[in-house]
């Protein structure tokens, strides 16, 4: 697991590292890093702040949407046993020494069991499916996090580009007429460093996205799938 958090950090990095360097290139064989922040001005800071945000989420969601921190195997099978053994107080206290999305659907099903042992299947179903869309859902939310970043940083580094095209344009009124083609072309070439940059920080969020948009899918299935056990396990104790 260490390995492919690492793998998957290091690629984000290097993916904006080199895209960096890539815009370097493609205005200029000599320009730097350090020319490009003084081109973008402010705006490249504050998409270096969204940037370095982005990073964080991918961190926490290759944590968050671990297997063993949404529906951890050893806890699901002590519950079920607990159960099965008409235990649920113990059951219950489980789910509470360990909070996740599991422990939390679980312990929804067993207190109703507890305060109305002639509970129907129909009601825990209920119960379950309740509790399990608002865990779906704060499973989702964070994902969505990137979707936001990868809207959010071109239409800033957009907004960078039209600050710069309009000092471009200001410079022509001061300058030489023989000049301003070349005024123009400079200020439109450093105008456009905020909008590379700013899809430098959405493309690869975007990519990151799909990715934990499709584990958070993998993982929301697995808890239904405890989910159930829990609700069979209980209906079954109570026959």
């Amino acid at each position: 697991m260490k390995n492919k958090v690492t793998a998957l950090v290091g690629l984000f990095v290097a993916m904006f590292a080199t895209s960096l360097r890539a815009e370097a290139m493609v205005e200029s064989p000599s320009i730097t890093i350090g020319e490009i922040f003084a081109y973008g001005g402010w705006i490249m800071w504050l998409l270096v702040a969204i940037s370095i945000f982005a990073l964080a989420a991918v961190i926490y969601l290759l944590v968050a949407q671990r297997t063993e921190a949404i529906v951890p195997k050893a806890l699901s099978r002590d519950v079920i046993e607990k159960i099965r053994v008409g235990q649920l107080v113990e059951a219950r206290n489980l789910c509470d020494d360990k909070p996740c999305a599991y422990s939390f659907i679980a312990e929804a099903a067993i207190s109703k069991v507890l305060f109305n042992s002639k509970v129907d299947q129909q009601t825990l179903d209920s119960i379950v499916s309740s509790e399990g869309e608002r865990q779906a859902s704060k499973i989702n939310a964070a994902a969505q996090w990137l979707l936001d970043i990868s809207t959010v940083a071109p239409l800033i580094g957009l907004f960078g580009t039209v600050v710069g095209m309009l000092r471009a344009f200001s410079a022509l009124g001061s300058s030489a007429a023989a000049a301003k083609p070349v005024f123009l072309a400079q200020g439109v070439s450093q105008a456009l460093v905020t909008t590379i940059a700013g899809l430098c920080i959405a493309i690869p969020a975007l990519i990151f996205y799909a990715f934990f948009r499709r584990r958070a899918a993998r993982r929301i299935s697995d808890l239904e799938r405890a989910a159930n056990d829990v609700v069979s396990s209980l209906v079954h104790g109570q026959d």
